[in-house]
């Protein structure tokens, strides 16, 4: 069995599963975000249960719309907090530590082994850790809240054998554009990513988050890393004093495991690449983009806010100023990132540089504040989707790429890749 089908089975009390079998499982943890007072809590409400099934095991944090920007948002965090109040949830993460996709790992809530859902089609992230997790919606959260289980449909698995290592250019943020224009938009709907391979070693924790977090754009049900070494190191590095769980093992394929596709991909034949508008699979090398003249340059959101992000981003515009014309705006994807990087004296190279460095949120990637697109601006991002109207007006545009590239771009005014080599310690 693959990795993903070893969770499932351990979840469902079998020995075994198969792709396609219907099955249901025990879940380890839930989180919820804003999704909660928007629509969990007055789907839950129609129960009229007194309880849930357990409060140790909900992740609850706000993040999208912190602080709210309106009236609507306040009411929404209103909603969601007397609801987490009243049931008593455990792990009541309030507003102020970040995305929810980085502060539930940083906090060492993803452990290898688990099974964890989210009310956000980015859950998928936490596959970086050797988890099983996926997104589902406010009737299915509802269930959970009730009963502790869910069903599923076993997946089919992709397995992906990454090899060598990534250029000096490049960040896992190329990989999963790489991936993305390979399997497109539809082209791994309700399946599965198993990752491994020699070259894993030099894919850095930060990168692996930002390719499980884009198989969702795949249409992916989850996207599982095997672990390793770095993988072990990092978690060492972030655990809970008070939080474990008794599904937490280590899960690697078994030998000669049923893949429906399975393929090598060499990490240095991986250039920077760019995800024109508008979809996340519109793929194709920086250096083949022409010139494109950009309103604003973002470097956040669940996908790309990390430390490592940062520090490669600042090495880039360190002691230079970004164009007069871009608004340039970093938002570190948690409060603990945000004071690693003070400590670091990256934020005041950013502001020398003349960017905006916004408190931890999702702003700008979801059109929600701290930086939404008017009409025909132009944005290139390290967000994870350029839908049309996504990031702001209907007729602004986003491109996707790397933190690398976003820097670069700010600098020049135009999409561009980096003049020098990135930071080169990806780990």
């Amino acid at each position: 069995m693959s990795i993903s089908d070893q969770i499932f089975a351990q979840h469902a009390g079998k020995t075994r599963v198969e792709s396609g079998e219907f099955i249901e499982c025990d879940i380890d943890l839930v989180m919820v975000h804003e999704q909660l007072g928007g629509r969990i809590a007055p789907e839950y409400m129609k129960l009229n249960q007194s309880k849930i099934w357990d409060p140790a095991k909900v992740f609850y944090i706000l993040d999208h719309w912190v602080p709210p920007p309106d009236v609507r948002a306040a009411k929404m965090h209103q909603v969601a907090n007397e609801f987490a109040q009243k049931y008593k949830f455990k792990w009541n993460m309030g507003q102020n530590l970040g995305i929810c996709h980085q502060v539930l790992p940083e906090l060492g809530f993803a452990q290898p082994g688990n099974l964890i859902v989210g009310s956000d089609s980015h859950t998928t992230t936490y596959g970086a850790f050797n988890c099983l997790s996926t997104g589902i919606g406010a009737t299915d959260v509802s269930v959970i809240f009730s009963t502790g289980h869910l069903w599923f449909k076993v997946p089919e698995t992709i397995r992906i054998s990454f090899e060598g290592s990534l250029g000096p250019k490049s960040m896992g943020k190329d990989v999963a554009l790489s991936l993305l224009g390979k399997y497109r938009t539809d082209g791994a709907i309700y399946r599965g990513f198993e990752f491994g391979g020699s070259g894993l070693k030099n894919i850095s924790i930060a990168g692996r988050m930002s390719i499980s977090n884009m198989v969702v754009e795949m249409g992916a049900k989850c996207g599982i890393f095997e672990s390793d070494a770095l993988l072990q190191q990092w978690l060492m590095a972030h655990t809970h004093p008070s939080y474990t769980s008794p599904n937490s093992r280590v899960i690697n394929p078994e030998e000669d495991s049923n893949y429906c596709d399975n393929i090598s991909i060499n990490l240095v034949d991986i250039p920077p690449l760019v995800a024109k508008p508008y979809s996340p699979d519109n793929v194709i090398p920086v250096e083949e983009l022409g010139q494109i003249e950009i309103d604003e340059a973002f470097i956040g959101s669940c996908t790309n806010g990390r430390l490592e992000d940062l520090r490669i981003a600042a090495q880039i515009v360190k002691g230079k100023t970004v164009k007069s014309s871009v608004k340039f705006i970093i938002i570190p994807a948690s409060r603990q990132i945000y004071l690693d990087a003070l400590q670091e004296g990256l934020i005041e190279i950013f502001i020398r540089a003349g960017g905006v460095v916004e408190y931890p949120s999702c702003g700008p990637c979801i059109g929600g504040h701290m930086g939404v697109l008017g009409p025909n601006e132009v944005c290139v991002s390290t967000s994870n989707r350029n839908f049309k109207g996504r990031m702001g007006h209907p007729d602004s545009q986003s491109y996707l790429a790397s933190p690398a590239v976003v820097a670069a771009s700010a600098l020049h005014g135009y999409i561009t890749v980096p003049d020098t080599k990135i930071w080169g310690n990806k780990k």
